[in-house]
Order: C-alpha cells, then structure tokens, then sequence
C-alpha cells in the first residue's frame, strides 16, 4: 500500500508541474474529453486489446494481475491467453512490460513508466488528450512531439492509425522589433490519414484510455452503484426517521 501511495504521490506532483500554464492549452482543449465510462465492459474489454497491442511492449502494469482483469471484464481463462496473455506466463502474474530497461534506456533516454496509477494520477483527459497529441517535429530525436507534454521521449505509436500530425507553423511578426515569434497553436492538423477515421480513432483512445482508468481503480463501477443503492437507502431511511419523530413527539405538542 505505502508503494501505491507513493507512485500516486509521484504522478500527481508530475502532472501539476507538466500541466501548469501550457501557452497551447486552447490548442489542447481542441483535442476533446475522455468521457471515461468504468461500467462498460465491452469498452473495458477494447480498451484491453488496444493496451495489450499497442502499451504493453513498453509499459508495464505492475500492481494488476491477469485474472483480476479476467474476471472483471467477464474474461474466460481461454480467451486471455488467446488474446492477452502471449507471454506463457500464469494468470495470477502481474501484468508486467518485457522489454528491458537497458534497452528502454539506449531507445528512449528512459525507462517507460508503469501505467497503473497513470489516470488517478493526472485524470483521464489528460491521458486521453496525450494519445492524441503527437505531432511532427524534425527538432526531437525521434521526430515527434507532444502537445500536452513537451519533449516526451515516447514515439508516436498509434501514427499508424491516426495518421501524421502537425501544428499550425505560422509566425506572427512583432512591428516594434521586426522579429518573427513563433504563433501559440490555435490547432492541429492532420497532414497524412491513417488507417483510422478520426471518429474511429477517437473511439480507439477512449476504450483505452477507459481501461487504464478501470485498471487504476478497480472497483470503481461497484462502488459508484454501490453509493446509489446507499443514497436510496438513506432518503428512504429519512422518511421513516421523519414519520418516528412526529410520532415520537406529537404529545409533547
């Protein structure tokens, strides 16, 4: 528990220091909202494949086992090791990343983080609006960049299916000075499709970004319908607690 608490100390102090006063937060806003829905398992069930197929090379979940994702998402054992599981490890393993960290390190600069606190950390949005913006930039090493964190050493994994990227490069010119000044994005544009509709690719990132917001608190869906048979129970509570004190003090009236 103390480890949990910790990362999600980490990813929170991250996420305000990343988040503050982004000059293209209109730009970023332009990208839309995760509408993140915990209690819809075919979404759950997506969103793992799409993990599984596109994050898991890199990132790890380290703190989720195989069969609690099995029996939440109404997973049978043949079917997650069918379509999730390829490693030939148990159900009961923790959900981990192969990919070593010497190697992570001589690709990236960096270890690539652990996933499963990412969106109690800096909330759905923001992971949401980060899968969706990668844009060119010849400057990076890797020739991409990122919107909603500058200088992210991450490639751009889902170009393939989004297409290619890339900002509004007008400059405006200062008349007192005559010096050119990089223009704040205003938006984004798609400069190459890919292999996804940008509707299709918005639903993509959801069930994604839907499942990583159940992984970092799996029982979410339960407790939200859990509070609304607790709020019942208490306005129902009220009435006869109401109608007890009326009976309780008609004669002192």
């Amino acid at each position: 528990m103390l480890k949990r608490a910790l990362m999600v100390l980490m990813f929170a102090a991250a996420a305000a220091a990343f988040g503050a006063d982004n000059p293209n937060q209109k730009c970023i806003d332009s990208l839309g909202v995760a509408d993140a829905e915990v209690g819809n398992t075919a979404s759950l069930q997506k969103g793992a494949r799409n993990f599984v197929n596109y994050c898991l090379g890199c990132h790890s979940l380290g703190f989720m086992r195989w069969n609690r994702v099995a029996a939440d998402l109404n997973i049978n054992e043949d079917q997650l090791k069918q379509n999730l599981e390829f490693t030939g490890g148990k159900a009961h393993d923790y959900i981990k990343s192969t990919l070593p960290a010497k190697d992570a390190v001589e690709w990236f600069g960096r270890v690539p983080p652990d996933l499963t606190l990412i969106t109690r950390a800096k909330g759905p949005d923001y992971v949401y609006r980060y899968l969706k913006g990668f844009y060119q930039d010849p400057a990076r090493p890797l020739g991409v960049n990122n919107l909603v964190l500058d200088g992210s050493a991450m490639p751009a994994v889902l170009s393939d299916l989004q297409g290619i990227q890339k900002l509004d490069t007008s400059v405006d010119v200062d008349p007192a000075t005559t010096k050119s000044h990089p223009r704040v994005c205003e938006k984004i544009l798609l400069e190459r499709p890919g292999r996804m509709s940008a509707a299709d690719f918005d639903v993509f990132v959801h069930d994604t970004v839907n499942f990583l917001t159940y992984i970092g608190e799996p029982v979410k869906a339960q407790r939200e319908s859990m509070g609304v048979i607790v709020v019942l129970f208490l306005l129902v509570f009220t009435i006869f607690a109401y109608l007890l004190k009326k009976e309780y003090w008609k004669d002192v009236h």
